[in-house]
């Protein structure tokens, strides 16, 4: 049977990569609406 401590080990990482997703996700957004941005001032 699975203990506390690994139930709190699998919360954290799973918070963790939950994180880790949002932040790689923000990175890609600011740098689409950057290649957007830059193709509207280019014209």
């Amino acid at each position: 049977m699975t203990s506390p401590d690994h139930r709190s080990e699998d919360n954290a990482r799973r918070h963790g990569v939950r994180r880790t997703a949002l932040v790689v996700a923000a990175i890609a957004a600011v740098i689409y609406i950057g290649f957007i941005l830059s193709g509207v001032l280019a014209t």
